[in-house]
């Protein structure tokens, strides 16, 4: 092999292994419940996920209920929720961890994963929002979180499928088409 041949082989190599680690997939996140456990996303393999930014003082608030009601009813076919408390919108989730917990328990009966407090948008956004409104990382479509409540549908593959605005609710036929297919 010629030295040109060789030189274009290890650009492309350099270039292929620095695409590889700048590139993370949605399994590859780590983050805490609203307990301080970890929760691996990897454990979400084979799992169509709906990602959405909560708030316990917005007008879109009592959605906890029918976020629940689907969480409920396909959960067993392979689907989860998770929640994300966000405090970026008016102020709407300014409670602690523990206060997050018992109004999400105590008014809507909440048993899907909620994580920790976050932030879904501006310089200080989550690592996971980074990921969920770049097309850079998603490879899907750039986005941006408007409202609480926005909801992202991740794919069994890890992959985004959709981004549905805050005031489509989680039981809208779009959003359960999707779930059941």
């Amino acid at each position: 092999m010629s030295k040109q041949k060789y030189l274009s082989l290890f650009s492309l190599m350099l270039i292929s292994v620095s695409l590889s680690a700048q590139s993370s997939g949605f399994y590859d996140f780590k983050v805490k419940t609203l307990e301080g456990q970890e929760f691996d996303f990897s454990s979400l393999k084979g799992k169509k996920v709906m990602v959405v930014n909560v708030a316990s003082k917005c007008g879109l608030t009592p959605q906890y209920k029918e976020l629940e009601e689907v969480y409920e009813k396909y959960q067993s076919d392979n689907f989860v929720i998770i929640g994300f408390p966000a405090n970026n919108f008016m102020n709407q989730e300014p409670g602690t961890a523990s206060e997050i917990r018992k109004f999400c328990t105590d008014n809507y009966g909440v048993t899907f994963p909620i994580m920790e407090k976050i932030s879904v948008k501006g310089d200080d956004m989550h690592p996971v929002y980074q990921w969920l409104t770049s097309k850079s990382k998603n490879g899907v479509r750039d986005s941006e979180v408007s409202w609480n409540f926005q909801k992202y549908l991740i794919d069994e593959k890890g992959n985004l499928a959709e981004v549905i605005p805050p005031k489509e609710k989680p039981t809208s036929d779009k959003v359960l088409a999707w779930i059941s297919e």
